[in-house]
């Protein structure tokens, strides 16, 4: 009787012990959350997140990464260069023209092998994804509802919107987007990660819409997860997996990129992929080449030019496509992946 008392008591031990640790962890990511942008911490997390918070590793087959070779004589950058990043605290800057690296340069102690977060340029990322997902016929429409490939949505403020409708941002739903507010909504989506819940649940939670679906541009951050909900449910497999297979292993780059993931393994698509600064400017390459890569067509030409359109209700700023800006004053052929806090993927197609 002793002993199986002394081995209950043991295994209560021991389940508190585990308990704890959970409990330490989610608030390890929880502090995460809230130091993420302090000054003296922002560079180093933002080129290693998955120190911080759950994450899924990407990792492609042996190769040689494709080519992307300098420029015989580097670009002079414009007057006043220097000081633009120096202001700014830029941690790197490559610029791609006519497929040379013309300009590479790497600041405040970071360099070429850093994996750095998307943040919101990831959504350009999905998008292209998306658009292989349709010439696959996975799915049949992009007026087909949400709610047909992801059912977990039905009931939400999402219900009743198009596949279009979320890849324009104008899904209705209603959501707040400051950073600095600590009870807004994508504060409160934060700690859903670092607190190990669920995205797809905090996601199908929103049920406030402030206009009807289609009607005007909103940008909401949710929406990306809505899409990956769709892409999930039409192929039967996680983002990091289909991303890998589809887009990243035949774009052969540099170093295995990783998404940041909620405790369901389940990808933030919203701004959690991480990459090198040279793997971002090869993606940027393949958009411009309207979706092939040194001759070999990794994303429809007919998607590309789509996504690329601006073809949401009208904004009050930049035009916007499906997961894309387009620059409301800018020359034609300019577009642009926008990530908080100054990530740029800038692709000028004039």
């Amino acid at each position: 009787m002793s002993r199986r008392l002394v081995a209950l008591v043991l295994a209560l031990v021991l389940a508190g012990f585990g308990g704890w640790l959970m409990m330490r962890d989610g608030l390890d990511r929880l502090i995460a959350v809230h130091t993420l942008f302090d000054e003296d911490r922002i560079v180093e997390n933002f080129s290693h997140m998955d120190r911080l918070f759950h994450s899924a590793a990407m990792p492609t087959p042996v190769h040689e990464p494709s080519p992307l070779p300098r420029a015989p004589t580097p670009a002079a950058m414009p007057a006043g260069f220097a000081a633009w990043v120096a202001e700014r605290n830029i941690t790197s800057v490559v610029v791609v023209s006519r497929g040379e690296v013309a300009f590479e340069e790497y600041y405040l102690g970071t360099s070429p092998d850093d994996r750095r977060v998307s943040w919101s340029m990831g959504k350009g990322f999905l998008a292209a994804l998306f658009g292989i997902s349709v010439l696959n016929g996975e799915i049949a429409s992009l007026d087909d509802p949400v709610t047909k490939y992801a059912p977990a949505l039905e009931g939400s403020a999402y219900d009743g919107a198009t596949i279009r409708n979320v890849l324009n941002m104008a899904s209705g739903v209603e959501f707040d987007e400051d950073y600095g507010d600590f009870w807004s909504d994508i504060n409160k989506m934060g700690r859903v990660i670092a607190l190990g819940g669920s995205l797809d649940e905090f996601t199908a939670s929103i049920d406030t819409r402030r206009g009807s679906p289609g009607e005007a541009f909103h940008y909401v951050s949710m929406d990306t997860h809505a899409l990956g909900m769709v892409l999930r449910g039409a192929t039967g497999k996680r983002i990091p997996t289909l991303m890998n297979e589809r887009l990243f292993t035949p774009m052969r780059l540099e170093a295995d990129p990783y998404y940041l993931t909620d405790s369901d393994g389940n990808a933030f698509v919203l701004g959690g992929l991480n990459l090198t600064t040279r793997d971002y400017a090869r993606f940027g390459q393949l958009v411009l080449e309207g979706g092939a890569l040194n001759g070999v067509e990794i994303i429809p030409e007919a998607w590309v030019e789509d996504m690329l359109a601006p073809s949401a209700p009208k904004t009050s700023g930049s035009r916007y496509g499906y997961q894309w800006w387009i620059p409301r004053d800018a020359g034609p052929g300019e577009v642009f992946a926008r990530g908080v806090y100054g990530q740029y993927v800038w692709i000028d197609r004039g």
